[in-house]
């Protein structure tokens, strides 16, 4: 078995290991697990972290747990928040649950039968059974609410941070330390994974343990990732970028890696890919000798993509990104889904034609002039043709006369028109 401990380190995903957890895993394969409340129906980059923990440790020949927080995601994580939030019904925790395997499934092994497969668990299977009365006196019997007091993410919430917490979030930690203590029990798992704000609650499960059963029980966290900046990493203007194609097109995903700062993609490419240590330093060799070539984003970004969409949704998006800076095909603007067109094209200057008219073609000064002024005037179009700098549909345009009809239509809807290198103009027939 391959070093995890080791691995981490050099990627820079080391925060903090409970003595003894090397010595662990040196000695055979061991089982950890790491929890994700299933909040919403994807994933967000936010969450690949402690995934490509899970993925570096099964790589490392060790056994991966997936805990889907149903009950938990049913009371609210306190741990770097300073409000409560909302809480989820069951059905829609489920469907959330669903969801959020078959992205893992993408991720992680979970049907190979090999010893190590990936299993995934949803903590409600066990707490809904759980009563009260058998919880305290069973679970909260072992931990004082001194050792509880004096968590960070605890003692924020008292010091003025926010609106205080309730009883259900304070119970939080005792509720994961049980999740923990299930899963030595009943999988022999003996170690809990998680960002370093997990590190109060994940301990509280190592106490656990010790305190009921005399055995030990390992933690390891990963720093919480920061843009170079200083502000927080996965966030856009339009809010989180999401595993899923719904919410975040591959296009847009692949151009959030691939317009990462140089600083960034140089930790990002540790992280968030499996490519080996000699790989990635000899990447980082040729991009620090021609960084306007951004070999480290361009990496970056189709090793993301492939791993979270697929190869032919990352050449899709490799293939839309050259359209907009020029390279691209005729044939590859022709063969983009009208999401992605519209995406890429978004902020361009738009019209509109009629599509009526376009059955008995217009003639292309006409049209681009008269109906969608996209050009000032005639002559300057026809200028424009004979130096050879107009296109439609990345085609060059030899006769300003020519028809333009239905059949120039892209996803049946929409033509571009490019003035020069760098003019857009996105034309739609309604």
């Amino acid at each position: 078995m391959a070093n995890f401990i080791e691995e981490l380190k050099w990627r820079g995903m080391l925060h903090d290991i409970t003595p003894g957890t090397e010595k662990q895993l040196e000695k055979e394969m061991t089982t950890a697990y790491v929890g994700i409340d299933p909040t919403a129906d994807s994933l967000h980059i936010g969450h690949l972290v402690s995934v490509m923990m899970l993925k570096h440790f099964q790589a490392c020949g060790h056994k991966p747990i997936v805990l889907v927080g149903g009950a938990t995601g049913m009371i609210g994580d306190p741990s770097g928040k300073s409000l409560e939030r909302n809480l989820l019904d069951e059905p829609t925790l489920r469907r959330n649950q669903e969801a959020l395997k078959a992205q893992l499934s993408r991720l992680i092994d979970f049907t190979s039968g090999a010893a190590n497969s990936a299993e995934m668990v949803n903590n409600y299977d066990w707490m809904k059974e759980q009563s009260f009365l058998g919880f305290i006196r069973d679970i909260g019997k072992l931990i004082t609410v001194n050792y509880m007091m004096a968590k960070d993410s605890v003692k924020k919430r008292f010091s003025g941070e926010g609106e205080g917490m309730s009883f259900t979030e304070f119970t939080y930690q005792l509720v994961q330390g049980f999740d923990f203590l299930t899963l030595f029990e009943t999988k022999n798992c003996k170690v809990q994974m998680g960002g370093s704000d997990q590190w109060g609650n994940i301990t509280t499960g190592t106490e656990l343990i010790r305190r009921k059963t005399g055995q030990e029980a390992y933690a390891v966290t990963c720093p919480l990732i920061k843009k170079a900046d200083g502000t927080k990493f996965g966030k856009t203007e339009s809010g989180n970028v999401w595993l899923d194609a719904r919410y975040t097109s591959p296009y847009k995903f692949y151009q959030f890696w691939l317009n990462v700062s140089d600083e960034d993609a140089r930790n990002y490419i540790r992280i968030f890919t499996m490519l080996d240590r000699a790989t990635i330093e000899t990447l980082t060799a040729e991009h620090d000798a021609a960084p306007h070539l951004r070999i480290l984003q361009k990496k970056l970004a189709e090793e993301v993509t492939c791993m979270v969409h697929s190869r032919e949704e990352y050449e899709k998006a490799v293939d839309a990104s050259a359209i907009l800076f020029g390279a691209g095909t005729s044939d590859a603007l022709k063969n983009m889904d009208e999401n992605t067109l519209l995406q890429v094209f978004e902020g361009v200057p738009q019209f509109e034609v009629s599509r009526e008219e376009l059955k008995n073609g217009v003639p292309f000064s006409e049209l681009f002039t008269a109906r969608a002024k996209v050009f000032a005037s005639k002559g300057e179009l026809r200028r424009l043709v004979q130096g050879g700098g107009i296109a439609l549909n990345k085609e060059k345009v030899t006769d300003a006369e020519a028809a333009v009809t239905e059949t120039a239509l892209i996803a049946g809807k929409y033509m571009l028109v490019q003035k020069g290198k760098k003019n857009y103009f996105f034309v739609k027939a309604v």
